[in-house]
């Protein structure tokens, strides 16, 4: 357990400290957000405001990780190692992406191509290291949901680690829209994972037969505490980069850190066995997603728009929500999908016998 409060206390102390340094070096970089033209007036004051601080957020995680591993009672696992490459790898796709744009001047950044391409990349990598490791860390290669189903996936596992960790990074890319709705989002979103995680790691089966009846879980613990202490480094790094990202922000993450919180979340959905909660757990960035979805398919097969602008929290903003207003209320949204998806795991665990 310290080690997982160490992980979050350096992440926080890291982006805290670190962002109004960065916020500096950027603004004398000229690393400036570019605003989109058809979105709200009101962004339109934003324009300049220093962007990739998601090298901070990324930083907070390595630095964190790094700072539970002083000690012999902790180890690396191979799982562990692949979560940290995942949101590293996600954020060097990103980092690629908003340096073209600052470079570029204009809000266009890597082409769809290049950007599945990298995110496939990272993803097969990450995938590999689960599944050839599988049989030692627990982690099933089978369709989850709360815990591993029968539904073996076999090579179509690759293909599915793949897509959960390109929609998961997509759908954060998306959210992250208005002043800290994506890094107070992620914060809760993560401190449920850092809970799951350890809470598996508390009640192995350490080989017992009758999973079921027990209410254990068949999984490795050294990797269920490693996924705990990532998930705390990653939810300390955005509590600490919240202060400055709050409205009015003062600086944004940008594609770096909007795709490394999202391929860390697909990570360890697929680490921690719960793959298809993740869509509950995460619920928020699912509706933003859904919101995009649904006025692509209405304005292209029907000429007509659902929305007055996806995603849907800007749709708030033009019926006349205040921003902060829009943030604070879907921040309350998030947290309603971590309570109804951590509520959902610890009825499983009662189901299947636990606390007999």
């Amino acid at each position: 357990m310290i080690w997982i409060l160490v992980a979050g206390g350096v992440g926080l102390a890291v982006t805290l400290l670190g962002t109004p340094i960065a916020i500096r070096a950027f603004t004398v970089w000229g690393w400036g957000q570019r605003i989109r033209e058809d979105g709200p007036h009101t962004h339109l004051e934003k324009m300049g405001t220093p962007t990739m601080g998601g090298i901070v957020i990324v930083i907070g995680l390595l630095l964190a990780y790094l700072a539970t591993r002083f000690t012999s009672e902790t180890s690396y696992t191979p799982a562990g190692v692949a979560l940290v490459f995942a949101a590293v790898g996600f954020g060097v796709v990103g980092f690629l992406d908003d340096f073209m744009k600052v470079r570029n001047r204009r809000s266009l950044g890597l082409t769809k191509i290049q950007k599945f391409a990298g995110t496939a990349i990272v993803s097969v990598l990450f995938g590999l290291i689960v599944a050839r490791s599988s049989d030692e860390t627990g982690i099933s290669t089978n369709l989850s949901f709360i815990r591993p189903t029968t539904i073996a996936l076999g090579v179509v596992f690759l293909v599915w680690v793949f897509l959960i960790l390109t929609a998961s990074s997509h759908a954060v890319n998306l959210t992250d829209g208005l002043d800290g709705l994506a890094a107070g989002s992620g914060t809760l979103v993560f401190a449920a994972y850092a809970f799951m995680a350890f809470w598996q790691f508390r009640h192995l089966c350490f080989g017992a037969i009758g999973i079921e009846r027990s209410g254990c879980y068949d999984v490795n613990g050294a990797v269920m505490l490693d996924a705990a202490i990532v998930a705390a480094g990653m939810m300390g790094s955005l509590a600490g980069f919240l202060w400055w990202n709050a409205a009015p922000a003062r600086i944004f993450m940008g594609d770096t850190g909007a795709l490394a919180i999202g391929g860390l979340l697909g990570g360890l959905a697929i680490t921690t066995n719960t793959q298809l909660l993740l869509v509950i757990v995460g619920g928020l960035f699912v509706i933003e997603t859904v919101s995009v979805i649904l006025q692509v398919i209405s304005f292209r097969g029907f000429g007509r728009r659902i929305f007055r602008m996806s995603p849907i929290h800007h749709h708030f903003e033009l019926l006349g929500w205040p921003e902060f207003t829009v943030i604070v209320r879907f921040w309350i949204i998030a947290g309603l999908c971590v309570a109804v998806g951590l509520g959902l795991f610890y009825a499983d665990f009662i189901r299947q016998g636990g606390l007999e």
